[in-house]
């Protein structure tokens, strides 16, 4: 009776079972057994294509750029934005004694007061920029000079935002992050005192994407730009792409107080939007570990067990058949590549009946 195969790891194959007839190969320096008469349950052919082997590893489903937002206003919280909210630019994060804390887009943080007369710089020109995209400042020239045009165009501003119409911008008003953000954590509630430099929010980026702890001994999995398939909760398959691969090895913890394993950080990009509602959650994902093209595959049923150790496959030809001895190499999609005197591709070989 003809037993399946599994195949396991990173290619690894265990042989459970073989045609209990094969014991030894032949003597005339082929590699192949007498041919018999003996029927076989099923056939498949021998095909030439190309071999990917896998290994699934644990990742997990969360938004990108994760980070601590503290808030330089000082006061009693009026209003915050709940956990799961998206701020994009021009929106409030909180209300410290009802006046907003908005969000505007930049690279830079407000490291001094914004106001005419203040020294030319890039931190100027990130308002300027933030004010027109606001459809504030007509008049206004998009550049590194606080101007009298700059100076209306945030009065007009605050006195939308029902700040004091000071012309004068402050971290207490403003606060620059590169895009929009999702709130993931509030550290604060309405009727809280707070103060400069309080942390009151863990935010992160909009865009999902896979976070996976790879351990140091699979890191050739990790390249930049390679296909991955992810498989999410409910079952949900969806293709990724490396996107970042960290350069720095992590030591990972062990759960006991004991240090474990070193890993780097690995990030995957979706191909498009996943169906789960979930903020985070555990997904498994298949790396690609070899590529082999062009060769000779056939299903890792047909593999059969020698007495003699190897594997051989059972050649079908007409109404007869015989073993041939066979070397293996990669795995993949349930295939696996093999070599031996005399095969070639559309051969059959033995595989058990489905």
């Amino acid at each position: 009776m003809r037993k399946g195969l599994t195949l396991a790891g990173g290619g690894l194959l265990a042989v459970v079972a073989a045609w209990a007839a094969i014991t030894v190969l032949g003597d005339d320096g082929t590699g192949a057994a007498a041919p018999a008469t003996a029927s076989v349950p099923a056939t498949a052919p021998i095909t030439r294509q190309d071999l990917v082997d896998t290994k699934s590893v644990d990742g997990v489903l969360t938004y990108s750029g994760e980070r601590r937002l503290n808030i330089a206003a000082s006061g009693t919280v009026t209003w915050v934005a709940a956990e799961g909210t998206v701020i994009r630019r021009g929106r409030p994060l909180l209300k410290a004694d009802r006046k907003p804390v908005v969000l505007m887009y930049g690279r830079l943080p407000l490291y001094r007061e914004l106001r005419q007369g203040v020294s030319d710089g890039p931190d100027v020109e990130q308002l300027e920029r933030n004010l027109r995209a606001l459809g504030y400042g007509d008049d206004l020239t998009v550049d590194d000079h606080f101007s009298y045009a700059t100076r209306l165009a945030v009065q007009e501003w605050q006195d939308d935002r029902g700040l004091p119409e000071t012309g004068r911008v402050d971290a207490s008003q403003v606060v620059f992050l590169p895009s929009a953000i999702r709130v993931t954590d509030v550290k604060v509630a309405v009727g809280d005192r707070i103060g400069p430099g309080r942390e009151t929010f863990t935010v992160s980026g909009v865009r999902r994407l896979v976070h996976v702890d790879l351990d140091t001994a699979d890191q050739a999995l990790a390249r930049k730009g390679a296909g991955v398939t992810v498989e999410l909760p409910g079952g949900e398959r969806v293709a990724g792409k490396i996107t970042s691969v960290g350069a720095v090895a992590e030591r990972a913890s062990s759960g006991q107080g004991e240090d474990g394993t070193t890993t780097i950080d690995v990030d995957i990009t979706l191909a498009k939007a996943p169906k789960t509602r979930l903020d985070q959650a555990p997904v498994e994902v298949e790396m690609e570990s070899e590529r082999r093209k062009n060769v000779l595959a056939v299903p890792v049923e047909a593999l059969l067990a020698l007495r003699e150790g190897g594997f051989g496959v059972e050649v079908v030809e007409g109404g007869s058949t015989r073993v041939v001895a066979v070397e293996t190499g990669a795995y993949g999609g349930g295939m696996v590549e093999i070599s031996g005197a005399g095969l070639t591709e559309g051969m059959k070989v033995g595989v058990p009946a489905t």
